[in-house]
């Protein structure tokens, strides 16, 4: 990005300075920055570079936690403090935004779910970003994103299945990591892999038979996911009456239960 912050939307934010290979930036404190040397730039859009930091794995988690922020919209009026992008779902460091799906659903709820026999499971997905202001860039999203399904949820998943019930994914981010994989490996298996899987109305799910999503507008890339569900039609009029009854968008806002019609 160009100059500013987190209190200016990123459509309004001036362009970058021009970089090269080779160019090194340099994060955080000034008496005590995180070096990372630029070593490729995206010929499809140029803000998206690759990276290497002068630190090694450990010393880069603790210069990340030093130098950064939580990601977050200019609309709010206090900084987010990090505890403020956790949900209960919450685990290794791996996600650029907040997975905001999950956030509404307090220890009480899973507690009242698993009680009315619900059962739970989790996985772990790099969720990258959801917006940066560049057309172009935007474009692309989401980008490949890293995810890691344990065994002990694709077992709960199989056992769902097979008594006849729903897998229903808290966030679009669920649906790309367990999609991918079978798309990917040909069936659900635990593990760790990166999926560039992007799902839309032509997608025939796999795996997941409902979403509890955020809300997503026309031209957004969660929209288009969520169109592997229902037809673009009843999005929209499912969008216009959120907007209309005052409903939030964004990582604080609400969430919408959305269910694949054919299920």
């Amino acid at each position: 990005f160009g100059a500013g912050d987190w209190r200016t939307p990123t459509e309004a934010r001036p362009a970058p300075p021009a970089v090269a290979v080779g160019d090194v930036l340099r994060l955080g404190d000034l008496a005590r920055p995180l070096e990372a040397t630029i070593t490729a730039i995206d010929p499809r859009a140029p803000r998206l570079v690759t990276l290497r930091f002068d630190v090694d794995e450990d010393g880069l988690w603790d210069a990340l936690y030093r130098a950064g922020a939580p990601i977050q919209y200019a609309y709010l009026e206090e900084e987010l403090a990090l505890w403020s992008v956790q949900s209960a779902f919450a685990g290794p460091p791996w996600a650029a935004e907040m997975a905001s799906a999950g956030r509404p659903l307090s220890w009480r709820i899973l507690s009242d779910l698993r009680r009315r026999g619900v059962a739970i499971a989790s996985l772990t997905h790099a969720a990258g970003l959801s917006s940066t202001g560049d057309a172009a860039l935007d474009a692309l999203l989401p980008l490949p994103e890293r995810y890691a399904i344990p065994a002990a949820t694709v077992a709960a998943i199989h056992r769902t299945k097979a008594a006849g019930g729903r897998v229903i994914a808290v966030g679009t981010t669920v649906i790309r990591a367990l999609e991918g994989c079978v798309r990917d490996r040909g069936a659900l298996r635990p593990g760790v892999g990166v999926t560039d899987l992007l799902l839309d109305h032509s997608s025939a799910l796999q795996v997941v038979d409902a979403v509890l999503t955020g809300m997503h507008g026309p031209g957004e890339s969660h929209r288009r996911l969520l169109e592997a569900f229902a037809p673009p039609a009843l999005l929209d009029r499912a969008w216009a009456h959120a907007v209309a009854a005052g409903y939030r968008a964004h990582e604080l806002g609400d969430v919408a239960l959305v269910t694949d019609l054919a299920a």
